[in-house]
């Protein structure tokens, strides 16, 4: 580039930043803060809404190009090499033009909130869309939410950005982002703003709902607007919901529970195998390979799975099985039975290995997808074995609502989101036990959601809890104080004396040659001693040092070192790195100013 054109861009770049200082200070004078907010919450709204319908249109473009003549009956050898080719696109796609992992959208938003200060690149506006189009549309067996929230939060994080928003507010801009995903892809408005409050666990506060609302209304708005005010499944209810079913009910909530404790432990199991694969190329190879041979033999696991699951809520189990290598016109009912429940086990290791291979999805479409199979084949099985009349598509349609709740810790969204979904708001108190009890099966077992688990185990998971939520958001970088004079262990007191003289600290680490922690020198335990001549050449650190209370290692979450300081009662603590070598010294005045400091950014209404 010349001279000349780096010159244009300098003055460009300055011109733009003077045209901002000059609208901010406008905004300030004639705009509260909080009209402000809604306006923005307004426009990510709007962005958002368009994001999702480009999400869609290129999902759909791309199956109907290709899947457009397909044969509906008998296996087709065509799902052993879509798949592959779309994952090989999108891997290849990330890796070289993107260059950054873009995968797992929804706990990189949660890690996001929780230590980046709410910020994300400006490339996940866009990347995470032609990725996961690319992925699905090919027949990847994953959903559009994750990476659609992924591309609203960071819609939100970048427009918070731009105008120099708090940290406080660009948390909430977030929240309005992945909540304005959600509601534009599903057209489903209270399930988006449920998805913030209950997955991305965003406090519900005075200040926050409104934004909320209105950036997950307005995304709505652009949905219908441009798409139909359609249901995203089609729905009727032919079966009235009779209260002599409710044990039926109960009991489908803790097979929904079991399904979603299967569906987050295998995710969890593929995914921990897919990280042992050092190799991106070995890792496409296993992962195409699981993908193709699963959607051959199974091929409701193609794309979504959205086909499935209007066919399964309009009673027509048929139309799931009749394109499979096992169809034949006289399949029995139990065969429909082990074809369904097969999909149902198969359905988290096509997911996890299209994510795995190098392809770009989330977990909210599979979990749909099993869910309705769940409730379907619960039915079905019941009506066939015991002869009951159990409404195969209210209890599909229940299921869906359990599944979700159960994977993703959210009963409320899990309820919200179905009844938006089908328009079944008539099955609401089904809706409510099944999902409620869903999820209080799955608690028992594992405490946290497929999201959340890993940033949990890491202690880098923001909740409501007010206090975790702030000492998560701390970081320990900020607390290390390093201006404490090290000794050695080898020292006379009279060089002791010496280092004392020129240090304002009344504590002093000792380390060794490799600069390893191996004590601490406090001056009160050395005073007696201090203005002794006679000892200056006798005694020696290695004598009065003492070791420390505890230890703290950089990069340990913070709840965790305010445990440490509460069990040892210690009001300074060394810090080391993971070889024992010393860092600096941490102590309770500085995490209680850090803390007031945090909560006072996050928390202010």
């Amino acid at each position: 580039m010349s001279e000349t054109s780096t010159d244009h861009i300098t003055y460009k770049s300055e011109r733009q930043n003077r045209i901002l200082l000059r609208f901010l200070r406008w905004r300030q004078r004639h705009m509260s803060e909080k009209t402000f907010v809604l306006i923005l919450a307004l426009v990510v709204g709007i962005l958002c809404g368009f994001a999702a319908l480009v999400l869609k249109s290129l999902i759909h473009f791309i199956a109907r190009a290709l899947t457009g003549s397909f044969s509906t009956v008998g296996g087709n050898y065509l799902y052993f090499v879509f798949p592959v080719i779309g994952i090989l696109l999108a891997s290849l796609y990330v890796r070289y033009v993107v260059r950054d992992n873009i995968s797992h959208g929804v706990t990189r938003v949660l890690q996001a909130l929780s230590q980046n200060k709410s910020r994300l690149k400006a490339h996940n506006m866009y990347t995470s869309l032609i990725a996961s189009s690319i992925t699905i549309g090919f027949g990847g067996s994953v959903g559009a939410e994750g990476p659609i929230v992924y591309t609203g939060a960071a819609i939100g994080s970048q427009l918070g950005s731009l105008f120099r928003m708090s940290p406080r507010i660009l948390m909430m801009l977030v929240g309005c982002g992945a909540a304005a995903g959600i509601a534009g892809i599903f057209k489903a408005p209270i399930a988006g703003m449920l998805f913030t409050l209950e997955v991305l666990m965003i406090d519900l506060t005075a200040a926050s709902v409104m934004p909320l609302l209105i950036a997950s209304i307005t995304a709505a708005t652009v949905a219908y607007t441009f798409s139909g005010y359609d249901f995203e499944f089609f729905f009727i209810q032919s079966e009235a919901f009779q209260t002599s079913i409710i044990p039926y009910v109960i009991l489908l909530g803790i097979v929904c529970g079991f399904a979603s404790l299967y569906f987050t432990k295998v995710m969890n199991m593929m995914e921990n195998m897919f990280s042992k694969l050092r190799s991106p190329w070995i890792k496409f190879m296993v992962g195409g390979s699981i993908l193709s041979l699963l959607v051959f033999l199974f091929p409701p696991l193609y794309g979504e799975g959205y086909g499935a699951i209007i066919d399964l809520l309009g009673g027509d189990p048929s139309a799931v099985v009749d394109a499979s290598v096992f169809y034949s016109e006289s399949s029995s009912a139990t065969a429909v039975i082990l074809f369904i429940f097969a999909i149902i086990l198969m359905k988290a290791f096509a997911t996890s290995a299209t994510n795995g291979a190098g392809g770009v999805g989330g977990t909210f479409a599979p979990s749909l997808f099993v869910g309705c199979l769940t409730g379907f084949l619960f039915a079905y099985a019941f009506n066939d074995f015991f002869g009951l009349q159990l409404s195969t598509k209210n209890f599909a349609l229940m299921g869906m609502a359990g599944v979700m709740s159960g994977v993703m810790h959210a009963p409320l969204m899990g309820i919200f989101l179905t009844a938006e979904l089908t328009g079944g708001y008539n099955l609401f108190l089904p809706l409510l036990i099944v999902s409620t009890i869903a999820y209080g099966t799955i608690k028992i077992f594992e405490p946290y959601s497929i999201y959340t688990m890993r940033l949990a185990q890491r202690g880098e998971l923001l909740t409501h809890h007010k206090d975790k939520a702030v000492l998560t958001l701390l970081k320990m970088d900020s607390v290390v104080e390093t201006d404490f004079l090290k000794v050695s262990p080898e020292m006379c007191l009279k060089e002791m004396c010496d280092v004392i003289s020129h240090s304002t600290r009344n504590l002093f680490p000792v380390v060794d040659k490799d600069d390893v922690l191996v004590g601490v020198v406090l001056l009160d335990d050395i005073r007696n001693i201090m203005f002794r001549p006679d000892l200056y050449r006798r005694m020696f650190v290695n004598k009065f040092m003492t070791s420390p209370a505890a230890k703290i290692v950089i990069g340990q979450n913070m709840e965790s070192v305010m445990k440490i300081f509460d069990n040892t009662g210690a009001w300074n603590l060394p810090v080391v790195d993971e070889q024992g070598r010393y860092v600096g010294f941490v102590s309770k005045s500085k995490i209680f100013n850090s803390y007031r400091r945090v909560l006072l950014h996050y928390s202010d209404d």
